[in-house]
């Protein structure tokens, strides 16, 4: 396999420069953290560009979904299959989520991080989110707007979910319609390499946008803000270190036979992505083509890794724990272990389809407190500031979820090539880039691809 990937020389591969896009993005996030220290003004002003390029990764969410559901799907001739693939991931995605609400409980009622804390003072501010919270609607809400109002409405909402209901009924019409059906396909194929053009255009403004976000953010909080609830911040942290090498390392390794650290290697640059826009959604487009890369069946892909987005949420899930509780002590109002479990449960049901986006955990913190204990809800104005830094690790561990359990999934429903997984683990078959956008007539995992 490995000797046919790096035999072909009758065209030279191109000089992959995307590694100065991700050291630029490196110099961007340190700049931005003195701009907002030494002159918060101006670090205030240019935050609008965070939020910019955030919106333009959401806009390619969309599309991006829809290609490669119906193009996953609509490839396979055996409906039974994408249903088994469907199934195991969702019955996976929720046991993994009550394993990750355990953990953050059990170091939030362990560590009592919010213990004598005054937040008074920060009552003010969680206003904007008590209303976000409320237009949000309850769980019945939340399984109404999975259907959109039209067919095409769906990939104009900007609802994850919406796209992917309507991707699945077009990929099984697709593949209901046999040969008939081939002319659609190769459409929506050259509709994702579009889609990908201009997601990889965007991303070179990553820079940009992580300056200006970083920037925002140190000058709002300061450097003295984000010392007060460093307990909370660390323990967070750790706690999203442990899940990742310890569990989900753990079961990949028993599972699958692939180290996690191997893993975490190969998704670098993700990782980096993840980092400077507090988004794991601003990776989902590269996090698919490195699965099918590494060896991972299309089909596969296509539903465990948007299914994943807004049903994975160990890393929301971790959060929402520890910031209740948190909360809960601050306020000093500790939770009962059935008031936690309750209401806890409740907010794992809200936060689904709104994994990724920034300021989402926030939100959904505050709709749970509203409607189980609103005489906590002042309470959330106290992590307003650090939530952005949260936001870091709550969207790394998301993401890290979705991977393992892309390979996890891969490995139960036999779609998945062992040997390319170990091979693009080891570095022998380096991913090439060029996968995303250039025209290349076998899907990006097939034993043709040029090494960059």
């Amino acid at each position: 396999m490995i000797s046919s990937v790096t035999s072909d020389t009758t065209t030279p591969p191109r000089r992959d420069r995307t590694h100065w896009l991700y050291l630029a993005v490196i110099v961007a996030v340190v700049a931005g953290v003195l701009v907002g220290w030494l002159a918060p003004g101006f670090g205030k002003s240019v935050g609008e560009l965070g939020t910019i390029f955030v919106n333009l990764i959401k806009m390619m969410i969309t599309p991006v979904i829809f290609c490669t559901i119906v193009l996953g799907i609509g490839s396979v001739r055996a409906a039974a299959r994408v249903g088994r693939v469907g199934g195991l991931a969702i019955g996976y995605f929720l046991i993994m989520s009550t394993v990750a609400l355990g953990i953050g409980l059990a170091v939030g009622n362990l560590l009592h991080p919010g213990s004598g804390l005054n937040v008074a003072a920060h009552a003010k501010e969680v206003t904007k989110y008590a209303t976000d919270a409320k237009a949000a609607g309850g769980t019945w809400q939340f399984f109404e707007d999975i259907v959109p109002t039209t067919l095409l409405s769906s990939l104009t909402s900007g609802k994850v979910l919406q796209a992917l209901f309507v991707a699945l009924l077009v990929g099984f019409g697709i593949q209901a319609m046999g040969a008939a059906g081939e002319p659609i396909l190769r459409g929506v194929a050259s509709v994702q390499k579009l889609v990908f053009r201009v997601l990889t255009m965007i991303l070179w403004l990553a820079p940009i946008g992580a300056f200006g976000a970083m920037a925002n953010v140190v000058a709002r909080t300061g450097l003295d803000a984000v010392k007060q609830l460093a307990l909370l911040m660390v323990a967070f942290y750790l706690t999203c270190i442990v899940f990742i090498f310890g569990v989900l390392g753990l079961l990949l390794r028993v599972v699958a036979g692939t180290s996690i650290f191997k893993l975490v290697r190969y998704l670098a640059r993700e990782y980096l992505l993840i980092f400077a826009t507090s988004s794991s959604e601003s990776a989902l487009p590269r996090l698919i083509a490195k699965m099918e890369h590494a060896g991972v069946d299309r089909t596969t892909v296509g539903v465990v890794v948007p299914t994943g987005y807004s049903f994975n949420l160990d890393g929301t899930a971790i959060y929402l724990t520890m910031a209740t509780l948190f909360v809960a002590d601050a306020m000093g109002k500790p939770l009962a272990w059935h008031e936690q479990i309750g209401l806890l449960l409740f907010m794992i049901v809200a936060s689904k389809g709104a994994a990724g986006v920034t300021g989402a955990g926030l939100a959904t913190l505050a709709g749970g407190l509203q409607s189980h204990r609103p005489e906590l809800l002042d309470g959330v104005g106290l992590i307003v500031g650090i939530d952005r830094f949260m936001s870091e690790a709550r969207a790394l561990t998301n993401f890290s979820g979705n991977a393992v359990a892309t390979l996890l999934v891969g490995t139960w429903t036999n779609t998945v090539d062992p040997a390319r997984v170990r091979a693009v683990l080891d570095r022998e078959i380096p991913f090439d880039e060029r996968a995303m956008v250039d025209d290349h007539p076998a899907a990006p995992h097939d034993k043709d691809l040029v090494p960059a």
